[in-house]
Parts: C-alpha cells; structure tokens; sequence
C-alpha cells in the first residue's frame, strides 16, 4: 500500500505521547519483531485483507456529517451542562444531532420510567441515525431487557446504524448479541466524554471518527510490566495469534448479572474483554469467580483486562491488589490473561465491536486486535 491511508489502527502502545493512527501497512512495521511471531502477526492482517479487501486509493467512505442520536436508557442525567456540551461538540464537528424526546427525562433515578426508557431506545432504533450514542450509563437496561424489540434492533443495524455505549450499556449490548447476533459498539458516553469541561480526550475522538466513516480496522496497545512466572520463568503472557475469534464482553459487574438469564450469549471459543469501577479488587475476584464457576472463562481463547479504576486499597489487604487478582485468574484458566486495553471508564478509550470476528495477535507486551472493516 504505497501512500497514506486513511484506515486505522490505533497504537495506544506509548503513554507518554499521543498515540498515532497506523495505516495496516504501517502496523504491521509498528512492534518490534525478530521471531517466529512476525509471520503470525502478518499472517493476521493477510488473513483480514483477503476478507476484507479495501482500495485506500479509491476510498468511497463517507467523510461528510453524520447523523448521531442520543438517547438514555440507564440513569438519568444529572450533569445538564456535561450534557449541553456533548451536544454542542459533536455539533461542532459537523454532525447532526438529534435528541431523544426523552433523553432528560426523570423518573426516581432513572431516565423515566421502563416504558418511557424502552420507548427512547425503539425510537433510536427506527430514527435512521448512523449512530445511536447513550447520554450515560449508571443503571437501568438490565430490568428492561425483556421489553426490548431485539429484532428490530438488529434490523436497524442491519441498515448501517452503530449502536455505541458502555458501563450499563454490556447489559443491551451482550442481550442483543445473545438474541440475534448483531454487533454493537462498545465505546463512549454523551456526557462523561464528549461533554467534559476541557477538551476530550483525542484518541477517544479520533477512535469515534474512525467508527463514522468506517475507517476503523483495529487497535493496538501495550501491556503492563510483568514479572516472568515465578516457577517456570515463561513471561506472564506468551505470544499468541488467534487468527478467528468473537470478540465480547464490557462493563464485568454488568456482565456478571447476566449470567443464568437468557441474555448472556453463549460465547465458544471468544475473546472477553472486561472493565469496572468503583470496585474493590476483591469484588473483581468476586465477580470473576462467578464467571468463573459458570464455565464462562474456560470457554475464551483470552480474557483482556481493560482498565479497573476509582477503588482504595486499605490497610488490611496486606498486599492484596489488583496484580494479586490478576495473578489468581491465570492460576485458574489456560486461556492467555493480557491486561492495559485502553478502555473502561477512563478518558483515553478505543471503540470495540461487541460480537465482531477479531483476530488478537500478542508480541511480548505489545497486543493487538483486529477486525478489519466492518
């Protein structure tokens, strides 16, 4: 591919400078490579490329304005001024925005009541946007699960529409790839990252643009510094290359509730991508050993830990952290545990295509997962 592409993969690998969009030529120059895995990491952009063949030089994306809907299915918003400046950011890119009739509305601490929050998302499924973007998270999907009209979601997709959110948002996400297997977007929030009082984060924004005009094909990032295993000195997470898998997942608190229900998908042979906050690393155990003695984890190819945040060790733990749980869960499966995904409730987030066909390719600490074009 000679010249500039305008397709992405976004190498989070280096935090003390803003990550760079890589063209999938240039990714595949972006890590280091001197072994075998260099033939495993091409093996993942040829194996995408003859799926997924795309003319950068004749480019027919559309870069015009986009048509973003937002609504709320959770929590009710309280901050109205994150709110008015989410607004008034994706305005000033360019795009239209319409708000749900609904979208303020309060009901206890909800967004309104079931049937006004059911209603929101049925009228973000039949307004035609490109995308359908939460104004926040918090609580509210999982009781409403049941009302939900899956298909004409799905259909709705089907016709281009991306569906985007997180936190409480894995409940609408994992219901909808469990009933019909259409993929949505894990990604931001209206307020906490489009609205906040400075600038957003620029990686987020990028990643959402990519997510607009289709020029999305993957995310890299590296991972934490770990010591090699203690008894078998094999470093923490061996080079791996998963060359077909489902990539699911989000918020694990959400995900955890789903299990037993109908709305939890029945993912083999999956790569789950997990985050939270405000818990404790002992509630992470606690929540991972639900899924855990579900038979949920033994079924993954990898499990990838995103980003944990806003809990407080105490005295008490004597040493117990969140390394401490992340040790325990590879004493517990076979399956590769890799960790730093940059996403959960941080500013500097990727977008994921919950439910997609990912490739996951890791070199020392540098991962990488790839879904080409959507």
């Amino acid at each position: 591919m000679a010249g500039a592409s305008p397709s992405r993969l976004w190498n989070t690998s280096h935090p003390d400078r803003t990550p760079a969009p890589l063209s999938a030529a240039r990714q595949r120059h972006s890590i280091p490579r001197s072994r075998p895995a260099d033939r495993r990491l091409n093996a993942l952009h040829n194996d995408h490329d003859d799926h997924h063949h795309h003319d950068h030089a004749d480019c027919d994306h559309d870069h015009g304005p986009k048509h973003i809907y937002v609504y709320s299915p959770s929590s009710a918003v309280r901050d109205k001024a994150a709110f008015k400046r989410g607004i008034a950011r994706l305005k000033a890119l360019g795009h239209e925005v319409e708000v749900d009739v609904d979208a303020l509305a309060s009901h206890t601490r909800f967004a309104g009541d079931d049937a006004t929050r059911l209603a929101a998302i049925h009228r973000a499924a039949a307004s035609g946007a490109h995308v359908a973007l939460i104004s926040r998270g918090g609580y509210g999907l999982s009781r409403i699960l049941p009302g939900i009209r899956y298909k004409a979601v799905a259909k709705a997709i089907d016709k281009g529409m991306k569906f985007v959110g997180l936190s409480d948002f894995t409940a609408f996400q994992n219901a909808l790839l469990a009933q019909t297997g259409a993929v949505s977007w894990a990604g931001p929030a209206l307020g906490a990252d489009f609205g906040v009082a400075g600038e957003p984060d620029d990686i987020m924004e990028a990643c959402f643009d990519d997510l607009l005009t289709g020029h999305g094909e993957g995310t890299g990032w590296r991972m934490h510094r770990e010591k090699p295993h203690a008894t078998t000195g094999k470093p923490a997470v061996p080079d791996i290359y998963v060359k077909s898998a489902q990539l699911w997942g989000g918020n694990l608190a959400v995900l955890a509730s789903l299990v037993g229900t109908p709305y939890l998908p029945s993912v083999k042979g999956g790569i789950l991508f997990l985050e939270d906050v405000n818990e404790h690393p002992y509630r992470i155990e606690r929540l991972l050993t639900q899924l855990l003695h579900a038979g949920v984890l033994a079924q993954q190819k990898a499990v990838v830990l995103g980003q944990f945040t806003q809990f407080k060790l105490v005295p008490h733990d004597k040493g117990y952290k969140l390394q401490s749980v992340v040790d325990w869960l590879r004493s517990q499966i076979k399956a590769p545990v890799l960790t730093n995904l940059p996403f959960g409730h941080v500013e500097t987030k990727v977008l994921l295509p919950v439910g997609a066909t990912v490739s996951l390719s890791v070199e020392e600490r540098d991962a990488l997962i790839y879904w080409g074009h959507l």
